[in-house]
């Protein structure tokens, strides 16, 4: 049996059709569909935006966005955590930040699902790192691990409890351990007083 191979849709269709939940994202003319995020996945994406924005913002250096689109060199990619620069961060006459995303993020940040394939999110990164991004992480929760990606630089792969996790240089002020990034999915003591 011969089959019609089916028409593949340019990014400027994809980026009209309707939103889907979990996000879909456009690489290499295909849509796929992100994985629904599970409860560490959660935790962790939820902990990272407390730990990063705040600095940053306050700092008016930079701010954190959970589940962004991006779209830049081909593909529209919407990553667990991205961080922004300020300074590439676009705003209308009103001094409204402008919906429409069309720059790599500065910082990005993937959290991986027990399901969700390493080397089609490494794919991911590196497409950013190609396009300009300064730094990708990939934390895998299943393994405690953080590997780090920097253009023209060899992977790190992070998993001592003590390693200091590296950050661009805008986020210098950001100080965090591998043991404190998995610590927020472990359940917290019990308190002794009564809240």
């Amino acid at each position: 049996m011969v089959q019609t191979p089916t028409r593949q849709l340019s990014l400027a269709e994809f980026l009209v059709l309707p939103d889907t939940k979990p996000a879909s994202e456009y690489i290499d003319g295909e849509i796929i569909q992100k994985p629904m995020p599970q409860k560490q996945h959660s935790i962790i994406q939820k902990k990272l935006l407390f730990a990063i924005d705040p600095i940053l913002n306050n700092a008016g250096v930079g701010q954190a966005f959970p589940e962004l689109r991006c779209t830049f060199g081909g593909r529209a990619i919407v990553p667990d955590v991205v961080v922004f620069e300020e300074a590439n961060i676009s705003y209308d006459e009103n001094e409204n930040a402008i919906n429409v995303v069309s720059i790599p993020p500065d910082w990005t940040i993937e959290i991986l699902s027990p399901d969700q394939s390493t080397t089609k999110v490494l794919k991911k990164i590196d497409h950013c790192l190609a396009n300009g991004t300064q730094m990708g992480w990939i934390i895998d929760p299943t393994d405690r691990s953080v590997l780090v990606l920097v253009a023209n630089q060899a992977l790190q792969i992070l998993e001592a409890p003590s390693a200091m996790l590296p950050v661009p240089a805008f986020a210098a002020a950001i100080e965090l351990t591998v043991e404190q990034l998995f610590s927020w999915i472990k359940k917290a003591p019990s308190s002794s007083s009564p809240v």
